[in-house]
């Protein structure tokens, strides 16, 4: 029985640098053993280190991984409508070919976003989730890191939304790591009593008298 002497602390019975290099080697096989659907696993790492900034426990998933997937797929529409304005603006450029065309399209799209925010609570209020997908979303684009299982596409404009698919696979992935990482930790109260204080007498079970 607790006491008010005694305070309650938290131990891990798996450390916490164990417990990362088992849920490493866990996601491992995502990236190496799926063949053509292998995932690019660095978009999981930076959703599991998001679980890790918002607390760690299960409940953040209900932040991260709606306003993730939002942010991925808004960055899907800025790459689509970049793929259209590039053909709109082909003939003419400032340094680089297309540079026109992702100036604009950035700067209109993100203008949209950032406003339309404050109307979205769940974005307006998670905007770590919301802009790490917005981030992994371009970065599996311009990376081309979830082309190869759909080997055949019928057009340019699908691009974007292929590397959605595998943004956000893989971003479900890193929520399930970071869930994952902290259960095999097993962690469980432990009283512990401040230092100097009088052992705590244990107080003799009387329920049954003798007779």
């Amino acid at each position: 029985m607790a006491t008010d002497l005694e305070t309650v602390e938290t131990k891990d019975t798996v450390p916490l640098w164990l417990a990362i290099a088992i849920t490493v080697c866990v996601s491992l096989p995502f990236a190496l053993w799926l063949g053509r659907w292998n995932l690019p696993v660095w978009v999981s790492f930076i959703v599991w280190a998001e679980y890790f900034a918002l607390g760690a426990k299960w409940q953040a998933l209900i932040k991260i991984v709606p306003a993730y997937i939002t942010g991925v797929l808004a960055a899907s529409g800025v790459m689509t409508f970049y793929l259209w304005l590039s053909k709109e603006f082909a003939p003419t450029y400032w340094v680089k070919p297309n540079d026109i065309a992702m100036f604009v399209s950035c700067f209109i799209a993100f203008c949209v976003y950032i406003y339309a925010m404050k109307y979205v609570a769940f974005v307006r209020d998670n905007t770590l989730p919301f802009f790490n997908g917005v981030s992994m979303g371009l970065a599996v684009f311009f990376t081309s890191a979830f082309v190869a299982p759909f080997v055949a596409h019928p057009s340019v404009y699908a691009l974007p939304w292929f590397a959605a698919v595998g943004a956000i696979l893989a971003g479900m992935l890193g929520a399930f790591l970071g869930w994952f990482n902290v259960a095999i930790m097993f962690t469980h109260p432990v009283h512990k009593l401040p230092p100097g204080a009088p052992p705590i007498e244990q107080i003799p079970d009387t329920s049954e008298v003798s007779r």
